[in-house]
């Protein structure tokens, strides 16, 4: 149930923001709105540590009912009500039976791998790949409107963004991942004090935001993203040398540097397909998007968990060392993002 609204709210929110801002306003708004799910990774931590510190662990999630209810209500005050596109589609049933599924077999199937469970890793995987390759298949065949159209990969920009955005994605929450395990297995600190010392990035992330919000109609969006994913890169390569001993003040400026590279990325990709796409494509562009994103988060962590559970098993009580090997992978991702961001245009998105 926290997946279908979880799910449901960046695609919808960004749809409606595009809608509402038109193409010439697209950049700036979404710059605004995106550096949240850049900090909610940062100081989510932060604040599950408080609530651990002060109360038993019931209250990571009693928490989210008062939360709830003031953004039901803010939603309802000041959400703007947008018309429906006139053309109405019928839901993909079939399709969203492939895919979600799909995707959490194919996720379960990694989890196995790293917990060295050879059967249901392979089960997994591979009836994860089949279920994600017969969703193209009816997506590129149905007559009817598929949940996410295979065909939009092929329309630039849209391809370049989606793949720089599922390497990114990965790269973003693997890192999330990987750092608090290391701060409390590696270095004996508690979850308030790792999550303390990841809120620099977050804090990268607001001032990379600020950047980007004034400069998202200046600048090539090529230039931004390109940029950015080079920030990323040099933010990530210190802690390859973990095993080697990294002082704290050079964990939180490579955190610093990585937040910064984070927010010139994610708005940029989105005001580039959200400026160059007809009005009435852009909720299924949004939620393809989103979901890349996501699958890119949710396949990475469960990759990066793999490779660290083989580094552990390697380098034996050496765990500092096993997560700078694992931290060359994720190094490898934000490359190859790199490489996709080379394929977006060079030119402005279009004003109106």
């Amino acid at each position: 149930i926290q997946g279908l609204g979880g799910g449901l709210l960046p695609a919808t929110g960004q749809a409606l923001l595009a809608r509402v801002a038109g193409p010439g306003r697209t950049g700036k708004v979404i710059s605004i709105v995106a550096v949240v799910p850049l900090l909610s990774p940062v100081f989510g931590p932060l604040a599950g540590g408080s609530v651990l510190a002060v109360a038993p662990w019931p209250w990571l999630f009693l928490v989210n009912l008062p939360i709830g209810a003031a953004a039901v209500l803010l939603a309802r005050r000041y959400v703007p009500v947008v018309p429906p596109a006139p053309q109405r589609t019928a839901f993909d049933l079939r399709g969203a039976l492939l895919l979600s599924p799909g995707l959490a077999v194919l996720v379960y199937g990694l989890t196995e791998v790293a917990h060295d469970r050879a059967v249901p890793a392979t089960i997994g995987i591979v009836a994860g790949v089949v279920m994600l390759a017969a969703f193209t298949v009816h997506g590129l065949r149905t007559r009817s409107t598929p949940l996410v159209d295979p065909r939009l990969f092929a329309r630039p920009p849209f391809g370049a963004a989606a793949l720089a955005l599922v390497v990114l994605g990965a790269s973003v929450f693997g890192t999330t991942f990987l750092l608090p395990l290391y701060f409390q297995s590696g270095r004996g600190m508690s979850a308030w004090e790792a999550g303390l010392l990841l809120a620099p990035q977050g804090l990268g992330a607001a001032a990379g935001s600020v950047l980007v919000n004034r400069t998202i109609s200046k600048v090539a969006p090529r230039t931004l993203v390109v940029t950015g994913i080079v920030l990323i890169v040099a933010g990530t390569a210190p802690f390859t040398l973990l095993g080697h001993g990294v002082p704290d003040a050079v964990v939180v400026a490579a955190l610093v540097v990585r937040g910064f590279g984070m927010s010139m990325v994610g708005a940029p990709v989105m005001n580039i397909v959200y400026s160059r796409i007809e009005p009435d494509q852009l909720p299924r562009a949004a939620g393809a998007l989103n979901l890349l994103n996501t699958v890119g988060g949710s396949v990475g962590t469960a990759a990066v968990a793999v490779i660290l559970e083989n580094r552990l098993a390697a380098t034996g009580a050496d765990v500092p060392a096993a997560f700078g090997d694992t931290f060359w992978w994720v190094l490898g991702f934000c490359l190859f993002a790199a490489a996709a961001a080379t394929r977006l245009p060079r030119t402005q998105p279009r004003k109106g």
